[in-house]
């Protein structure tokens, strides 16, 4: 990832083309995929000459995808990496070989998509669907061996799944979030995800257990829709395996899919969360590639870095714990590997949310974990205030996220350990002022 967006954020060109981009945004988000389609045919169909592995799920599809384009790398393969949202710079989102391409790449595309959607009955794309159409064409220019292609929201009606014979699918864990768009039960949320899965594609899938208290296993709603559509269905726990055992301080992992087995699987990603995100994607490129060699696979999830997630960076005596979690799941995971590396000194929550998200419970989940909470919010029409969070726990409020920054610090103090969590938004900006970075503008999509 690149991590300084240049002293100014860019050339007046590439700003105002993002201006643009982000201009775009009051269309919100329209789950459906006759624009996308209309466009891309507008397009000559860029994403038809695409091999593409498709990845669904709640939380965990991007540390996934970032795991099965960097072994694809290790392994030799031209691939393209589709993500979202960004950290710092719009670039971030389409990545070749794990560079994002170039302002002016994106300047040059853009333009151009924009003349192709001002023709007499041309379809009104949102800033998703431009971005999606931008990477298809980034891709397909390039002849890739592999792309691998994340969800933006949950799978059936997302602007990526007009892709049509995928090599493989993944879906990842999944949870309750973005209930207003997906449905309000995890079965229906899980049969959002399940839309991705092709007729007689194989679809590699975390397993997740049945759930008593809401009634559904999200396997049995996988399994169903693969079985209609004649698709391999590949779940974790059955026909993948995940063995780990502890040595020398690092969890070594060992993976089992049929008569493969890849033994040797160490990742600097923290948590145990991740070693089930690193089975899926060791299953998705055994699945879509199965000649590639099991050093390939081991360099590939040892090399792979995901910013933001459990991301631990010592600054001026205090720690920061940057991790994207965004809802109470991922809320649950930060408290789990809180309440088993527990560490000396002051802990301070720097919060921050959507005012759609369910906050509270992931406050609920985190507060009992540190001593002081400091509610921020990021510039943006959607955010909570920080006043209103505050009150809910009787922590403190700042009035912008830098100084909400500077709060934490001083209330967590040397030895002390700061936790940013709650939005991407409050992240990426927390992030760039810790580290010295300039970002470019937010934009809430």
């Amino acid at each position: 990832m690149t991590e300084d967006v240049g002293a100014s954020g860019g050339s007046q060109a590439y700003l105002e083309t993002i201006r643009w981009l982000y201009g775009l945004s009051p269309r919100g988000i329209r789950l459906e995929l006759d624009r996308m389609r209309a466009a891309c045919a507008l397009a000559g169909d860029p994403q038809r000459a695409l091999r593409v592995i498709h990845v669904a799920g709640t939380n965990g599809k991007g540390s996934t995808s970032a795991m099965i384009a960097r072994i694809a790398q290790c392994a030799g393969l031209r691939v393209g990496l589709y993500t979202s949202p960004h950290l710092h710079s719009f670039a971030e989102r389409v990545r070749i070989d794990g560079v994002p391409i170039s302002r002016d790449e994106i300047v040059a595309r853009v333009a151009a998509i924009r003349l192709l959607l001002a023709q007499p009955g041309a379809p009104e794309l949102t800033f998703f669907e431009v971005t999606t159409l931008l990477a298809f064409q980034a891709f397909a220019e390039r002849e890739l061996d592999l792309v691998v292609l994340e969800v933006g929201l949950g799978g059936r009606l997302d602007a990526t799944n007009v892709i049509e014979r995928p090599l493989a699918c993944v879906i990842t864990h999944v949870d309750l979030d973005h209930q207003a768009y997906l449905g309000s039960t995890l079965a229906e949320i899980a049969r959002e995800k399940a839309g991705i899965v092709k007729a007689g594609v194989p679809v590699v899938h975390a397993g997740d257990a049945p759930d008593e208290a809401r009634g559904i296993a999200v396997r049995d709603v996988i399994d169903g829709r693969a079985k209609e559509l004649g698709a391999p269905s590949i779940a974790l726990g059955r026909e993948l395996q995940l063995a780990t055992t502890r040595r020398s301080g690092l969890d070594v992992c060992e993976v089992t899919l049929g008569d493969r087995r890849v033994e040797g699987l160490v990742t600097k990603l923290v948590g145990a969360h991740q070693l089930r995100n690193a089975a899926l994607a060791v299953g998705a490129m055994l699945t879509a590639h199965p000649a590639i060699d099991d050093a390939s696979i081991r360099a590939g999830i040892a090399s792979v870095s995901w910013p933001g997630r459990l991301e631990s960076i010592e600054c001026e005596g205090v720690t920061f714990l940057f991790d994207a979690a965004h809802n109470p799941d991922g809320a649950r995971t930060l408290a789990w590997f809180l309440e088993a590396t527990p560490s000396e000194g002051r802990h301070v929550l720097l919060f921050g949310a959507m005012a759609d998200k369910a906050w509270r419970e992931m406050l609920a989940i985190l507060v009992p974990h540190v001593d002081e909470v400091v509610a921020v919010a990021p510039p943006l029409g959607r955010a909570e205030k920080a006043d209103v969070i505050a009150r809910e726990v009787a922590g403190h409020a700042a009035a912008t996220v830098i100084e909400g920054v500077e709060e934490s610090r001083r209330l967590a103090g040397q030895g002390g350990t700061v936790i940013v969590c709650g939005s991407i938004f409050v992240l990426a900006e927390a992030r760039a002022h810790v580290l010295g970075i300039t970002q470019e503008p937010l934009i809430a999509m």
